[in-house]
């Protein structure tokens, strides 16, 4: 059987100093039952609170600090898993990164689904965030059997900070409102959320057709200058 490939992890998001030391301080107090698995688990319990926060946000928006919850319980369990195992020296890595990241996609499509079947924005919205949230993902995979380089921040924003941010999104949508406003081009009748989802979409859409020309090129370059020694 082949050995799983060795990757480099990048990250170098905002938030990255506090979060070490509050990660570091939390899994020294783990009691010893507490293993990477249960804390994947968690994780995706915490998809599944979003999941309904948002939905049921159809009925009151009240719900809405239900689905900050979940972001908080998904940050927990999604952020834990793999620092204790390390921690512990406990690492699996081949099973560690299937798992990590296919109960990581799980979960966004939970998120987003939630979203969508909500009252705060269209579906269409939400499935469009989705797939452009999947293509980072993607690019971010092949990047780790390429290059070796698993980078999970870009221009200082990583998963902390986006879920933060969510959780402040929430918090105004709840004091201040989710109004509709009126685009044109045929786009209609939208809320606030919804432009928030276009926008987001469209920079990760951008950021991945930049990328994959960018490092597509460079790719060619190298194979071409071994194929010619």
């Amino acid at each position: 059987m082949a050995e799983t490939p060795s990757h480099m992890r990048v990250s170098d998001h905002l938030l990255k100093p506090v979060e070490v030391r509050v990660i570091q301080w939390i899994v020294k107090r783990l009691p010893g039952w507490v293993n990477s698995d249960i804390l994947t688990g968690v994780g995706v319990l915490g998809a599944i609170v979003i999941f309904f926060g948002y939905w049921l946000c159809r009925f009151d928006q009240a719900f809405l600090w239900l689905a900050s919850l979940g972001f908080v319980i998904h940050w927990f369990g999604d952020s834990l898993d793999g620092s204790l195992a390390r921690f512990r020296n406990r690492q699996r890595p081949r099973y560690g990164f299937f798992i990590d990241h296919t109960t990581d996609t799980l979960s966004m499509i939970l998120v987003f689904l939630g979203i969508g079947l909500s009252s705060l924005a269209q579906l269409s919205t939400a499935l469009l965030a989705l797939v452009s949230y999947l293509c980072m993902s993607i690019l971010v995979y092949l990047r780790t059997c390429t290059e070796g380089v698993f980078e999970i921040s870009f221009h200082k924003i990583g998963p902390t900070e986006m879920r933060l941010l969510v959780i402040i999104l929430n918090t105004l949508i709840f004091f201040f409102g989710n109004p509709h406003v009126t685009l044109s081009l045929g786009i209609g009748r939208v809320t606030v959320l919804d432009i928030v989802g276009y926008v987001i979409s469209i920079v990760f859409l951008i950021v991945y057709a930049v990328s994959m020309i960018r490092h597509g090129i460079v790719y060619a370059r190298q194979d071409s200058e071994k194929l010619k020694k």
